[in-house]
């Protein structure tokens, strides 16, 4: 099982037990552990599995939100497959009951209420039941929560079949990692979208050379990852994975890796535009290679199939069937931003609100990556639910890191807040508070179903801030599971920049927030970004790569970015506005 798969079962467990807890019953407290539980399991970065052959229960219970309870339930899993408070909870409602509680306007009570009612047990029912408009005249079914749940229900069908990229992550490093101990395995090249860094990811594709493709294709079909085999052919085969995800693996001569590379990695619109600059140099090219009539002339490299038509190296996320020929064509590609240019991190929340460490674990986390300095950025008052703090409280925080900070060498703790934005554009700290902060992120929490243009009045304000530097996930969207809330983000890069004030890439995998669209348009204004994780425990410090991996979808490099400064520019950026 990859952690996916276990975060799965607890998040399940979670929801189940709050549609038991709406008819009566369940408290809160186990509620939340199992969510919190599933949220650290998922963006954990070493196997659940392999942390429990090396320590055992002592291992599991050493990752945050992870108590001997939840683990015994984790050694459960690898065991035998199953849990048995899982099961015996999804025997107690029907099968498309959790289906229906996760789309975006349906809770606990109202999927009770609609089983009581109408029997709708399911999302294809409840689309059904929104269609006839039977359900306009349920008590508390007013247009607008009924307009909410059609445009909850939109949002699960356009996401239907695709897996976040974290998801999807996890996935191939297994299946890599199982093919690369296969002796008869060469190369292996993981190609298609998740090459090239979506958000989200349908399938995945691996490439291969090999002398004897056969043993590659047999071995492939057995992968403990794979749950069933749809087709297994001497160079190709097809497999769905145990999340349902489906995996192609494909074995290619080494002549023609290049050109298979550059084919299966896409995108569609830029394969037909390179094959079009082929075809006006008397060219084809294909899967196959480069030719010339009926010769081969190259493929071997991507840099080769480049190459043939005049142009330099594009990187795979830039391959989006834009304008990026013509950069290419005229040297003006971008040095994308890499992993290694992080100095450090803006934006984690600890147990002084809704994180699970302390600050001491998030620095020892931070030095093992080798970070230079890094931002503790809990929760402001506003933010109850997520254990947000009074400026009375903050405080405290503050001279913690203080005591910490004089025993550091070589990383500094930089002293920061995430605070809410509230609905007429204020904020929830005093500016007496606010300076005494190094870092100040702003945030949108609540009122999501603002007008646009007060929505956009609404952050624009907080610019204005003077100790503002960095507006937090700024559109608000959780991928899959809620829409980003109405904006006007032309205008809100251009207040970025007329008041320097800096945006987030939120590498959190569910917001990916700013897009990679978002993201290049900042770049173009000469907005600067700042790259964090939003962590909430040590571990997820490491999900640093996802907002990486956005910002070179985004056509961004080092020097665009706020957190590749060393600390002493960094403090410079972060106290111009004070000036």
């Amino acid at each position: 099982m990859e952690n996916s798969e276990f975060a799965k079962v607890f998040w399940e467990i979670a929801e189940l037990l709050e549609l038991k807890s709406a008819s009566g019953g369940e408290n809160r407290f186990k509620i939340r552990a199992y969510q919190k539980a599933a949220q650290n399991i998922e963006n954990l970065s070493e196997n659940l599995a392999d942390i429990y052959k090396k320590s055992g229960i002592k291992g599991l219970t050493d990752i945050p939100g992870v108590g001997e309870h939840i683990a015994l339930k984790i050694e459960e899993l690898i065991k035998t497959g199953k849990e048995k408070v899982h099961h015996r909870l999804l025997k107690e409602f029907p099968h498309g009951f959790i289906e229906m509680i996760q789309v975006p306007g349906i809770g606990p009570k109202t999927a009770l209420l609609l089983k009581k009612k109408f029997n709708i047990d399911s999302a294809a029912k409840l689309k059904k039941a929104v269609e006839k408009g039977l359900i306009k005249n349920l008590p508390g079914f007013k247009a607008k929560k009924i307009e909410n749940i059609r445009k909850g229900l939109e949002l699960k069908e356009r996401v239907k079949g695709r897996f976040l990229l974290s998801e999807a992550d996890q996935y191939v490093n297994a299946l890599v990692g199982q093919l690369e101990k296969i002796k008869e395995a060469d190369r292996i090249l993981p190609a298609g979208s998740y090459r090239r860094c979506q958000e989200t990811i349908g399938d995945i594709d691996i490439l291969v050379t090999s002398k004897k493709p056969v043993v590659i294709m047999e071995a492939f079909v057995k992968l403990p990852q794979v749950e069933r085999i749809l087709s297994k052919g001497d160079t190709r085969s097809s497999v769905i994975l145990k999340n349902g995800m489906q995996a192609d693996i494909r074995v290619l001569d080494p002549q023609n890796f290049g050109a298979g590379a550059h084919y299966f990695t896409g995108n569609k619109q830029h394969n037909i535009i390179i094959r079009e600059m082929a075809v006006k140099k008397g060219l084809k090219i294909s899967e196959y290679g480069v030719f010339r009539g009926n010769k081969r002339i190259a493929g071997k490299t991507e840099e080769e199939v480049f190459a043939s038509v005049g142009l330099p190296f594009i990187p795979p996320e830039l391959r989006q069937g834009g304008n990026e020929f013509e950069i290419a064509k005229n040297n003006g590609l971008p040095e994308l931003i890499e992993l290694s240019d992080i100095r450090g991190d803006l934006h984690m929340h600890t147990k002084y609100s809704d994180g699970s460490n302390t600050i001491e674990e998030m620095v020892e986390k931070a030095e093992e990556l080798g970070y230079e300095y890094i931002a503790i950025t809990d929760h402001t008052k506003s933010t109850r639910v997520a254990g947000g703090q009074t400026e009375k409280e903050i405080l405290k925080e503050l001279k913690e890191i203080d005591r910490i900070n004089v025993k550091l060498k070589g990383l500094r703790i930089l002293k920061g807040a995430e605070v809410d934005i509230l609905p007429d554009g204020t904020l929830d700290f005093s500016d007496g508070t606010l300076k005494e902060l190094d870092v100040v992120i702003a945030a949108v929490h609540s009122n999501f179903k603002m007008e646009r243009s007060k929505m956009t009045k609404r952050i624009i304000r907080a610019f204005q801030n003077k100790y503002v530097n960095i507006l937090s996930h700024p559109t608000g969207r959780l991928i899959g599971k809620r829409d980003p809330y109405a904006v006007d983000m032309e205008e809100i890069i251009k207040a970025a920049k007329e008041t320097g004030t800096y945006l987030e890439i939120n590498a959190y995998p569910e917001r990916l927030d700013l897009n990679d669209v978002h993201a290049r348009r900042a770049k173009e204004e000469g907005v600067l970004l700042s790259i964090n994780t939003d962590s909430h425990a040590a571990p997820q410090l490491d999900i640093m790569k996802y907002g990486v991996m956005t910002a070179r979808r985004g056509w961004i490099d080092k020097k665009d970015v706020i957190n590749t400064r060393p600390l002493a520019k960094l403090l410079k950026l972060l106290y111009a506005k004070r000036r």
